[in-house]
C-alpha cells in the first residue's frame, strides 16, 4: 500500500503558531472539566459524613484498574438552562465506555455531588444518546443511580421525551442486552423506573430509597403516614417488595456485587474467537497534529497530512485520486482495522459528491467501516456548479451515507459547515461514534455569511417596500447575526447541544478511533438472545 510522504515541516514558524493556538484550545477544554472535577470534590466531605463514595469513586471502584476508560459528552449542557458558570455541565451524568470483569460496558453514573444529580433537558439528551450507543454496540449497562430525578424547573421539557428512556431500557432487556443497577441514594418518581426496568438490582442499606411518591407527597396525596425505609427503603425492596436482587452494605460493597454478576455472565465466551491485530505505527508522531491545523480556519491544509499520523505505517490507498482534488477518499487501517476514510480538501462539488457515493457503497458492499474527517465550507455553489448537478451528485451522497450498513465514524477536525455536515455522516445521519477536536466549528454557513445574506435580503425587502435602508441599521444587523452565528458554531457549543459524544484532543484521535473500531467489530460479531418483552420481575 503506498505511504503517505508527508510535507509539513514540525520546524517552521506557522508550525509552532498552529501548534500554540491549538495547545490553547486544548487547555481551555481541559479547565472546563477540571471545574467540573472541583465542584464535585467540594461535597466530599458530605458523602464522606453520610459513609457515602463520591461519584466518581464510585466509578473508579467498579471499572478495572488500568483497564481504558471512554469518557462520553462530559461537556452536555454547558452553560445551558441553569448550568450559569459551567459547573454543572455533563447533564448531571457521568458517562462512558469501559471495563467491568474484563467485559466492555456503559456505565453511567449519576452525579449525586452537583445538585443531588437532578436531570436536565440536557441530560435527557445525554442519556437518549448514551442509550442509542448501547443498542447499537450491543454493550451491556451498568448505572450507578442516586439522583434527585428530573430538575423541576424544566419538567416540561422531559416529561414526555423522558418516557423514551424507559422505552428503551425496555427494548434494552427484550435485545438481551444485560443492565444492572445499583441504587446508592435516593430514586425517586421516574427515577424509581430505571432500577425497576433495569435487569439486575443491587440495593444499598440504610442508602437507597426507591418510591414512586416520597413521605411528604405521599402523606399530602392520601394522609398515610409512613418513614423512608417503610415506604421504600433497601432492606424493604429486598426482603418485602422484592424489587432488588441484592442487598448491599455499602457503596464499596454494591459495586463488588456488580462485577461478581458481570463476571458470572458469559458475555465474553459468547464471541467468536478475535484474531490478534499486529500494525505498524504511523511514520510521523501524532503530536504533529497541532502544528499542521492552521490557527487561521480559513486557511487550507491537505487532509492526507492528518491521515498519514492516524493510519497504520501512514499507509493509505486513494480512490479515484485523479476525479476530484477537494474529496479524499481511500483505505487505510487504524491498530489493524480495515478503514474506508472520507476527508475534506475543500468545498464539496458535484464530482466530488459522486465519488464519496460510490465509494461508501463499495465500503458497504465489503463491510469496511467508514470513517469521515470534516473540514469544509459545504457544497460548492454557483452556476457552473448547479448546472453540473450538485443537488443530484449530493443526494446521492447523503443517499449513500444515510443508507450504509457498515459502522460509519465521524470526526469534526475543522469547519462542518451547511449541507456539508449532512453528508459527512453529521449528528444527524446517526454515526455510530462523532467526536470533534476543540478547534472545529459546526453552522449552517459562517457568521460573515450568514451576516451578508440577511443585510442583502433585509435591504431588497426595504426597497421592494419604497423604504430607505439606513445603512447603521443594516450594519448592526449584519454585525449582531455574524456574532450569534459564530458563537453558535464553536465546539464547545456544539458538545454543549449533544452534536457529539465528546470534545477530544487531536493526539488522542487515533487512540480513540481504534478503541471504537474495537467495539464496533465486538458488536458486528456478537449474537444476542433476545426474547419478546424483556425480563420482568415477578
Amino acid at each position: 500500500m503506498p505511504t503517505i510522504i508527508s510535507q509539513i515541516d514540525p520546524h517552521s514558524p506557522a508550525f509552532a503558531q498552529n501548534r500554540a493556538a491549538l495547545l490553547a484550545s486544548i487547555e481551555h477544554l481541559r479547565q472546563l472539566e477540571n471545574a467540573l472535577l472541583d465542584k464535585a470534590r467540594a461535597a466530599k466531605a458530605k458523602f464522606e459524613q453520610r459513609g457515602q463514595l463520591l461519584p466518581r469513586e464510585r466509578l473508579s471502584a467498579l471499572l478495572d484498574p488500568g483497564a481504558p476508560f471512554l469518557e462520553l459528552a462530559s461537556l452536555a449542557g454547558y452553560k445551558l438552562h441553569d448550568d450559569k458558570d459551567g459547573s454543572a455541565a455533563g447533564g448531571g451524568l457521568i458517562a462512558g465506555i469501559g471495563y467491568v470483569s474484563g467485559v466492555r460496558v456503559l456505565v453511567v453514573a449519576n452525579n449525586s455531588a452537583i445538585k443531588g444529580g437532578t436531570i436536565s433537558p440536557s441530560g435527557l439528551k445525554k442519556s437518549l444518546r448514551l442509550q442509542q450507543i448501547a443498542m447499537e454496540n450491543k454493550l451491556p449497562v451498568v448505572t450507578l443511580a442516586e439522583s434527585g430525578g428530573a430538575n423541576l424547573n424544566y419538567a416540561a421539557e422531559i416529561f414526555v421525551e423522558g418516557a423514551r428512556s424507559f422505552a428503551n431500557q425496555a427494548r434494552m432487556s427484550a435485545m438481551g442486552l444485560p443492565q444492572i443497577t445499583v441504587v446508592h441514594g435516593s430514586a425517586t418518581a421516574g427515577g424509581a423506573y430505571q432500577p425497576g426496568l433495569s435487569d439486575y438490582v443491587v440495593v444499598v442499606r440504610g442508602k437507597a430509597k426507591l418510591f414512586l411518591a416520597g413521605p411528604p407527597l405521599l402523606k399530602a396525596a392520601t394522609g398515610e403516614v409512613a418513614t423512608d425505609e417503610e415506604l421504600g427503603g433497601a432492606q424493604m425492596h429486598a426482603h418485602v417488595a422484592g424489587t432488588a436482587e441484592y442487598l448491599a452494605e455499602n457503596d464499596a460493597d454494591g459495586l463488588r456485587i456488580v462485577r461478581e454478576i458481570v463476571s458470572l455472565l458469559p458475555w465474553n465466551a459468547q464471541l467468536p474467537p478475535t484474531p490478534s491485530r499486529a500494525f505498524a505505527e504511523p511514520l510521523y508522531p501524532i503530536d504533529e497534529l497541532l502544528g499542521l491545523i492552521p490557527a487561521d480556519a480559513r486557511k487550507p491544509y491537505d487532509v492526507r497530512e492528518i491521515l498519514a499520523r492516524l493510519a497504520d505505517g501512514s499507509q493509505f490507498l486513494e480512490f479515484k485520486s485523479e476525479f476530484d482534488p477537494h474529496t479524499v477518499c481511500g483505505h487505510l487501517h487504524i491498530h489493524g482495522h480495515a478503514v474506508g476514510v472520507i476527508g475534506n480538501n475543500g468545498p464539496i462539488t458535484p464530482k466530488g459528491a459522486s465519488k464519496a457515493a460510490q465509494f461508501i457503497q463499495l465500503c458497504d458492499q465489503s463491510r469496511t467501516a467508514l470513517l469521515f474527517l470534516h473540514n469544509t465550507t459545504g457544497f460548492m455553489v454557483g452556476t457552473e456548479s448547479e448546472q453540473q448537478g450538485v443537488i443530484k451528485h449530493g443526494a446521492k451522497m447523503i443517499q449513500a451515507v444515510a443508507n450504509a450498513r457498515v459502522p460509519k465514524l465521524t470526526v469534526v477536525v475543522g469547519g462542518s459547515y451547511g449541507a456539508g455536515n449532512y453528508a459527512m455522516c453529521g449528528r444527524g445521519l446517526d454515526p455510530r461514534f462523532i467526536f470533534a477536536w476543540p478547534n472545529s466549528r459546526t453552522a449552517v454557513m459562517g457568521g460573515a455569511q450568514a451576516g451578508k445574506v440577511l443585510r442583502i435580503v433585509t435591504e431588497a425587502k426595504q426597497l421592494k417596500d419604497g423604504l430607505v435602508p439606513d445603512p447603521k441599521v443594516l450594519d448592526m444587523l449584519e454585525q449582531v447575526t455574524a456574532q450569534k452565528l459564530d458563537s453558535q458554531s464553536t465546539a464547545l457549543y456544539g458538545s454543549a447541544n449533544v452534536w457529539d459524544d465528546g470534545l477530544i484532543d487531536p493526539r488522542d484521535t487515533r487512540t480513540v478511533l481504534g478503541f471504537v473500531l474495537d467495539i464496533c467489530h465486538e458488536a458486528e460479531a456478537r449474537q444476542l438472545q433476545p426474547n419478546s418483552f424483556g425480563v420482568a420481575r415477578f
